[in-house]
């Protein structure tokens, strides 16, 4: 592991988790010479799908990105006309259009994670690495012990390994809960040839397609496809009672909550390309928080998970990382100093990101949906 010096000699600082948050925070350490290690589970940064489409907001995640010094970059890669949005009703009928520009623009998840990665210092993330526990030692540091049984020893440890964090019981009981529901993760590819009429419901950038507590939420990928979320009021153990295996039974399930609903949205789910995955919603209450433990904290949906219908998640994730990188580099001297006010800062911000995407969901799954978005939007204008 790296050391550096922040306050009272060299320190070693290992931050859990390379995603998004996890990443912006060793870079804006690095911009400040501060190493850290990055601990991922995932054996390579290409081991898999990093996901969809990301709206970056001016002020949180292109706030982050210039604290990372990576902003330019970051308006290289953005999805031009992405930040467009149609807003339909179960029919089909439009209720809303525009062309974006609200400050919020586009890009790919796994291409905003490359950047990151890029801007590293060679060596700063160990991959392979899967978290399976953290203690404290007698000596008042941490040992975050893998699952392939090494270990690793830090002065200061952070929590930025998501929704089921194996830091946070260092400092919370609280774990996620279910959020009543459920999304289908559909992908139409080479759209605007393969799946015309589809690419045309959707638009340039994003289609929401709301009624009866349900809802069609689709995006334009940079590679030419189209994600889609189906997004379905189930019980929480609804996918286990249905053969993710078989392709024609899933489809089956996910348009049996869509009945009624125009031939053209569900099309989305009818023409689905690949695998249908599930992706159940789970969240923790909002205004999570949590006493000052020595050498330890969380960033991200370790510290503040929640639903997606705000575009909260990830924005909040790289602003703690840039929050917290920013506070470890003004109190070099006073580690304790630094975690305090980044969690004094940290706490009632996300608790207000949380509150507001809690919103966003009973809104757009509200029985007379899209009313209240529709509204939203007339309002902005």
């Amino acid at each position: 592991m790296t050391t550096t010096d922040i306050g009272g000699g060299s320190r070693e600082i290992a931050i859990v988790g390379g995603g998004l948050g996890g990443l912006t925070l060793a870079r804006v350490l690095a911009v400040h010479g501060i190493a850290a290690t990055v601990y991922d589970q995932e054996p390579g940064p290409g081991a898999r799908s990093q996901g969809g489409m990301l709206d970056i907001h001016e002020e949180s995640g292109q706030r982050a990105l210039r604290a990372a010094g990576l902003l330019d970059e970051f308006h290289r890669i953005v999805l031009p006309g992405g930040d467009a949005t149609i807003v339909r009703d179960r029919n089909g009928t439009v209720l809303h259009a525009d062309g974006g520009g609200n400050g919020r623009p586009e890009v790919d998840r796994g291409q905003l994670r490359t950047l990151l990665l890029d801007s590293l210092p060679a060596g700063s993330v160990r991959w392979g690495a899967k978290a399976q526990a953290v203690q404290a030692r007698p000596d008042g540091r941490h040992e975050v012990v893998f699952a392939d049984g090494s270990s690793a020893v830090a002065d200061l440890v952070v929590g930025a390994d998501g929704a089921w964090s194996r830091v946070r019981p260092l400092l919370s009981a609280a774990t996620p809960g279910y959020l009543g529901v459920t999304f289908v993760e559909i992908d139409l590819l080479d759209a605007d040839a393969r799946h015309p009429a589809a690419a045309d419901v959707v638009g340039a950038g994003s289609l929401f397609a709301l009624g009866d507590g349900r809802g069609l939420l689709a995006h334009r990928e940079t590679d030419g496809s189209l994600h889609v979320y189906a997004a379905l009021p189930v019980p929480e153990g609804w996918a286990a009672g249905v053969d993710f295996t078989d392709r024609t039974a899933v489809r089956d399930a996910v348009l049996a909550h869509f009945t009624g609903w125009s031939d053209r949205l569900r099309a989305l789910v009818v023409e689905a390309d690949g695998p249908l995955v599930p992706r159940p919603l789970y969240g923790l209450p909002a205004g999570h928080r949590w006493p000052r433990v020595p050498g330890v904290t969380l960033l991200g949906d370790a510290a503040h998970l929640m639903s997606p219908f705000a575009g909260e998640g990830a924005n909040n994730a790289m602003f703690d990382g840039a929050e917290l990188g920013a506070a470890l580099a003004a109190h070099r001297g006073d580690v304790e100093a630094a975690l305090g006010g980044y969690e004094a800062a940290m706490f009632p911000r996300s608790a207000e990101a949380a509150a507001g995407s809690a919103e966003g969901m009973a809104m757009c799954l509200a029985p007379d949906a899209p009313a209240g978005l529709v509204a939203m939007f007339s309002q902005a204008a």
